[in-house]
């Protein structure tokens, strides 16, 4: 496990209406969204791997379909340095995801269909109306990055 990271299995509560799956409280976690946003990846892409310097993310794999995501922990002051953890999730394991700033983080939609994702950051994405630059290190444009999802 990384230090830090906060990983919430979801339940799903179905009836003949559908599905319902709480996502987010305020009374559960020391964590406060400012923005959220949706995303579709197609089969066998990858989103990342990246890393903020500020921002966490908070996502959510619900489903439709399902993703490998990883995670490598680069804080120099954290105990868990150097850590690397893979896991399954979305449509069959539905979880929410907190990813602090310094974790290099990336995900690969695995199966057949697209696969939903949703993200709550705690910073705005280039900051009060767009003005700053990205809080983003991208690792994926880096050939000699040590960060790889194949």
């Amino acid at each position: 496990m990384i230090k830090d990271i906060i990983i919430k299995k979801l339940e799903k509560f179905e009836d003949d209406r559908g599905w319902l799956a709480e996502i987010y409280r305020d009374d559960e976690l020391n964590y406060q969204p400012v923005m959220g946003y949706v995303s579709v990846t197609k089969p066998g892409i990858i989103r990342g791997p990246h890393e903020h310097v500020e921002q966490s993310d908070c996502f959510v794999f619900l489903g439709p379909g399902s993703f490998e995501l990883h995670l490598w922990d680069r804080r120099e002051a954290s105990e868990t340095n150097g850590e690397y953890l893979k896991m399954k999730v979305g449509e069959n394991n539905p979880t929410m995801v907190i990813v602090p700033p310094g974790v290099v983080h990336g995900y690969k939609c695995i199966g057949e269909k697209d696969a939903y994702s949703i993200n709550l950051p705690n910073k705005l994405y280039k900051g009060k109306n767009k003005a700053d630059d990205v809080d983003e290190i991208r690792w994926e444009k880096d050939s000699e990055s040590p960060y790889k999802i194949a």
